[in-house]
């Protein structure tokens, strides 16, 4: 029971990362229709940024400036690159972004070596937040779930409930219109792209000092981030969210099966079966683990491909 509960917490926790980085993806995608590849290169600015910045004004401000920061990078990305390509098609797009994400991992390597950084999280957040059974549960990994629960209240409320979220909508589906009214398309859209990238550099800042801060954390996450956009939906930050903890709890709860495929068949009377056929079967779920969120996003493929809550085209 004990490993039970503190699985499911670490998938809840591990899930609400990839929403913090995927929602980024998801509103850009959303209103403006443009895969950013480099998005998990801004999680991985985030990180740095707060690193540099913790010994100069304190872990606490460093989480509020770097996002800052990582959204400023994000707003000269669409002003002066994607915006002079967005007239040609997704592919110029998805190349421009692609380079990009290699430019800035070299950047990373440039500046602070191809290795791990020194970014931990301060003495005075260090302790458990409560026990389970013999095991201390880390007060940070809360937090850490605290801050995505925030970021999803406020953007949720920001984009439904307020005028700007308004604005955005009307330039995005009508922005003829939005410009008959006065208001300046272009600049709304380099504001959604800078917040985008925001999100994913709080992402960074956040669970940088918790993980590894290291020049490939952004290859590390970015395909998972890719796949949660995909199963919950092109676009849908509800289906983002619903993907991130899915992927984060079974891909927890499987990292700790003991058992293989030909073990489960075992239990229908067809373990003779599965033995012989080999292969993929025999091999333990734990080893699997890795591969499982893509299995999800194959099945939701075929199943649904517009996503679990993606609009159906």
């Amino acid at each position: 029971m004990e490993y039970l509960v503190v699985s499911l917490l670490n998938g809840v926790i591990y899930g609400l990362l990839l929403f913090m980085v995927s929602a980024g993806l998801t509103l850009i995608f959303g209103m403006m229709g443009v895969l950013n590849f480099a998005h998990a290169s801004f999680y991985m600015l985030g990180a740095y940024f707060a690193y540099t910045l913790q010994p100069l004004i304190g872990f606490g401000l460093s989480m509020f400036v770097a996002p800052v920061l990582v959204g400023g990078v994000g707003v000269v990305v669409e002003r002066y690159f994607l915006r002079r390509v967005h007239q040609y098609g997704h592919a110029h797009e998805l190349l421009l972004t692609f380079g990009l994400s290699f430019i800035i991992a070299e950047l990373i390597k440039l500046f602070f070596g191809n290795f791990p950084v020194d970014f931990r999280i301060p003495g005075s957040l260090d302790f458990a937040a409560f026990r389970i059974g013999g095991t201390d549960y880390p007060f940070y990994r809360v937090l850490m779930g605290g801050v995505a629960m925030a970021m999803f209240g406020v953007v949720y409320l920001l984009l439904t409930k307020t005028r700007v979220g308004i604005v955005v909508r009307s330039a995005i589906y009508r922005p003829k219109m939005a410009e008959a009214l006065g208001h300046n398309v272009p600049l709304v859209f380099s504001g959604v792209f800078g917040v985008g990238a925001a999100l994913a550099g709080l992402a960074g800042a956040v669970a940088g000092a918790f993980y590894t801060t290291n020049p490939n954390m952004a290859l590390e996450l970015g395909v998972i981030v890719f796949v949660v956009v995909i199963v919950g939906g092109l676009g849908s930050l509800g289906g983002a969210m619903v993907a991130s903890l899915l992927i984060g709890v079974v891909t927890s709860l499987s990292v700790g099966i003991d058992l293989s495929l030909a073990d489960l068949f075992a239990m229908v009377g067809a373990r003779d079966w599965a033995e012989s056929v080999g292969g993929l079967l025999t091999l333990k779920i734990s080893s699997l683990s890795s591969t499982i969120p893509f299995a999800l996003m194959l099945l939701i493929l075929l199943v649904r491909p517009s996503g679990l809550m993606g609009e159906k085209g």
